[in-house]
């Protein structure tokens, strides 16, 4: 038997599957693609996460595409980050080309073209559905460890929330958690200090620092109202097939902070919110998070242990995350370790730094009789990787150098016509685009502020007045004892005078009786 039939075979057994799967391409050996090789990707097993890298150009993005295609077209919904602007081409159908039509031949998958239900997402004021959440679903220990705060401001915060919900005052945004903590040293010191302990002013304004650093970037825009429902993301079209939910994230590339603050908050509301599962046939939800090297760029190390955790977590919600990056190393090696599906692209050996990267990222794969990994990483065509998966049972699939079939839709984005009548159409845009700004902490604040400083003035001016009274009391008493006084001199001095007088009297009266 021939080494290429042996490769066949091999194989055919290592991605053989009973249920339901991807076919995401054909093997190829010696630069020949084998169409009798078919790469079978089982559905039940892409809830245990993956991997796409590559340098740029070896074609990452048009993988992440045929992925969430095929996925959608098997009903299971999918998340996409969108950092450069180009996925959105996901809801019109491929115009087709002559070299598509060659690949597909080559790897022996029909070729449909076909257009896909989207919805445009936005963090910003750009156009789509807008995602928010508020401050108190955030909660203290999650914000502390974006903020990225010590133990003592951490307790700090956990005393904020904790005042905030016992005296019902809503923490919707960044600007209510600042009045907060402003207020917890400065016109409420006292009132919080008797109920829950003293707070120190270096420790609030140090917090309300690293808030700012948040707003900077943009935070400002996430934190409030309305918060979006994870449900939402789970919607199928008339036709059964999985939304695509595209999240267009194309302004906030230079904020890291941003974006790991965002994709934090969706992770742990998608597994706070989603029920236990264990193993099912198809994942519930996907996500791809595309330029995945953004996440953890600046992120502290209770952040990555926080992503590592969900990470680990998550699965058993029936929810699979896909990295997609340039470089494996760009991954921490803990959530490196939990990839089931790596599909790995091209890398190019300029420097000898680059080729360390190369080896190490070789060793990360399984040994293969029929390749030379690291030579065959810098050999790699564009739509060809290097591709391993899980099986049924869980187990290693054969590594496989792999043609990878075409996007069914369009490979380029809307046009601005085109991408306005997706938004305008959208059946969240009204539910999520509306501004709600209700009364929450902020408001409620400066009421209880101004209340307390107008009682502390009426109580100065009822000093004042009594202060007043008692003064001009005292000297209407002063005023008549005076008076009084005066009298009872004048009464003196008149009975003086009269008695002088009648001694005088008297002993002129005597001397003329003598």
């Amino acid at each position: 038997m021939s080494s290429k039939q042996d490769f066949v075979n091999h194989i055919k057994e290592g991605y053989e599957t009973k249920g339901d799967f991807i076919a995401l391409g054909a093997g190829m050996l010696d630069g020949e693609t084998l169409a009798e090789a078919q790469i079978k990707i089982p559905l039940k097993t892409l809830n245990r996460h993956g991997l796409i890298a590559g340098a740029t150009g070896t074609g990452k993005t048009k993988t992440l595409q045929v992925l969430a295609e095929n996925l959608s077209n098997k009903g299971v919904p999918v998340l996409l980050m969108d950092l450069k602007g180009d996925l959105s081409g996901i809801a019109q159908p491929s115009p087709g080309h002559k070299k598509i039509d060659e690949r597909h031949e080559r790897i022996g998958i029909p070729f449909e073209a076909s257009k896909f239900p989207v919805e445009i997402l936005t963090l910003s004021n750009q156009a789509g559905t807008k995602l928010r959440a508020t401050v108190s679903e955030f909660g203290p220990v999650l914000l502390a460890r974006i903020l990225n705060v010590t133990e003592t401001q951490a307790g700090i915060l956990s005393i904020i929330f904790k005042y905030c919900d016992d005296n019902e005052l809503p923490l919707l945004d960044l600007a209510d958690l600042k009045k907060v903590l402003q207020y917890a040293t400065g016109d409420g010191k006292k009132e919080i200090q008797e109920e829950y302990g003293s707070i120190s002013k270096t420790s609030t304004g140090s917090i309300i620092r690293k808030i700012i650093e948040i707003e900077q970037q943009g935070g400002d825009l996430f934190f409030g109202e309305r918060s979006f429902e994870i449900e939402d993301l789970m919607r199928q079209n008339d036709e059964g097939k999985g939304y695509i939910n595209i999240i267009r994230l194309t302004d906030i590339q230079d904020k890291p902070k941003l974006f790991s603050t965002f994709m934090l908050s969706l992770l742990a509301e998608i597994y706070s919110t989603m029920p236990e599962q264990g193993d099912s046939d198809k994942p519930e939800l996907v996500l791809f998070l595309d330029e995945a090297h953004l996440i953890f760029n600046q992120a502290s190390r209770a952040l990555l242990d926080q992503i590592e955790n969900i990470v680990k977590l998550i699965r058993s919600k029936g929810v699979g995350i896909y990295f997609v990056t340039q470089s494996p190393t760009d991954v921490p090696d803990g959530i490196l370790g939990q990839l089931g599906l790596k599909v790995q692209h091209a890398l190019r050996a300029f420097t000898a730094k680059d080729r360390k990267a190369i080896k190490l990222t070789a060793e990360n794969y399984p040994i293969s009789d029929y390749y030379d990994t690291a030579s065959v990483l810098t050999s790699l065509g564009i739509g060809e990787a290097l591709v391993s998966a899980l099986d049924e049972k869980g187990r290693p699939s054969p590594l496989a150098q792999t043609m990878l079939r075409a996007p069914m839709s369009r490979m380029d984005v809307l046009t601005k016509s085109e991408l306005k009548q997706l938004t305008d159409n959208s059946e969240l845009s009204d539910k999520y685009n509306e501004d709600v700004d209700r009364e929450s902490a902020l408001e409620l604040l400066n009421e209880k502020i101004k209340k307390a400083q107008a009682d502390e003035a009426k109580e100065v001016a009822k000093k004042e007045r009594e202060k007043l009274d008692k003064k001009t009391s005292s000297r209407s008493t002063s005023t008549r004892r005076s008076s009084s006084s005066n009298s009872t001199t004048k009464a003196i001095v008149k009975v003086l005078t009269s008695a002088t007088f009648i001694r005088g009297a008297l002993g002129v009266l005597n001397k003329m009786l003598r």
